[in-house]
């Protein structure tokens, strides 16, 4: 096994500073975990407001930790996410499918604090757009560690979240100092990420916050990753198969090749309507137009 640490780089999102660990330039993917920022604030006069925008051929996934985020998007759905809970949003597959969304911080949230993903949709597969809201997950304790399932299988639990491959992902948060196992499976690909706390892996690499342990080339007789974590740390474990298929990404578009992007910039800065509408009416909401491809 190989363990590898990435550090976050500050990026602005609707007007937030965000913590960005994916992707980089030497880690561009978990499994099919292609994104991941950390998002938080707890500021009066801090507000999130990102206008309609689109995505192709991945989904969103949004882990709510504090305050509220209100989800629109171009297939009708109108979304309040809270502490707890999961939105699952899919843009589809191929060059005819795509979805289109705005979020924000609903007038007198103050604080915000959220782990955005985003996962890479198999190209092989003709998957259609959808929403999902998941408001209750599996939650569990166990040796003073609390656990909630956002996604897949873990621990003997399974989440009722849409997965089109193989993936995981865990909130854990360890009440006292202490050692504990993360089991693997063979070839699949994990990081954890570090919300909050102090983390050390096997090989004595201390991770603080918004830091990120990657770890690959898990073989099948590979033996459970020894964690040491401070009492109060709290992680995000991801996790999945490598892809078998290339991801290119540009903007908020992702797709198997750099014509499928530039068509995707094309259309939707030409109102195609494999975007879909939303109604902006009423909010101080713009729509983003698509930054052109080199």
């Amino acid at each position: 096994m190989s363990i590898d640490k990435f550090t976050s780089k500050n990026k602005n999102v609707g007007g937030v500073t965000v913590a960005r660990l994916l992707p980089q330039a030497k880690r561009r993917t978990i499994g099919a975990w292609c994104f991941l920022d950390h998002v938080r604030f707890d500021d009066n006069d801090a507000s999130m407001q990102v206008g309609a925008h689109p995505h192709t051929n991945l989904q969103t996934f949004t882990w709510m930790l504090a305050g509220e985020i209100r989800h629109q998007d171009s297939l009708g759905h109108h979304q309040l996410i809270r502490p707890g809970q999961v939105n699952l949003m899919t843009a589809g597959t191929g060059d005819t499918h795509g979805i289109s969304h705005t979020e924000h911080t609903p007038e007198g949230v103050q604080r915000l604090h959220a782990v955005q993903l985003w996962i890479a949709l198999p190209a092989s597969q003709n998957i259609p757009p959808s929403f999902h809201h998941y408001p209750k997950l599996p939650e569990w304790s166990e040796n003073g560690i609390d656990y909630i399932l956002t996604t897949g299988s873990y621990g003997g639990y399974t989440a009722p979240t849409l997965q089109y491959s193989p993936l995981v992902g865990v909130d854990i948060r360890i009440r006292n100092t202490q050692t504990f196992n993360i089991p693997v499976l063979p070839n699949w690909e994990y990081g954890l990420l570090v919300i909050s706390g102090s983390l050390k892996t096997e090989d004595g690499i201390r991770y603080g916050t918004d830091e990120l342990a990657v770890l690959t080339d898990c073989t099948s007789n590979e033996q459970p990753v020894r964690i040491h974590a401070e009492a109060g740390t709290h992680l995000m474990l991801l996790g999945g198969e490598p892809l078998q298929q290339p991801v290119f990404m540009w903007w908020n578009f992702i797709g198997d090749s750099r014509d499928t992007l530039r068509r995707a910039v094309a259309d939707w800065n030409s109102g195609h309507p494999r975007f879909g509408k939303i109604d902006l009416s009423g909010t101080t909401l713009q729509r983003i137009p698509a930054p052109e491809m080199p």
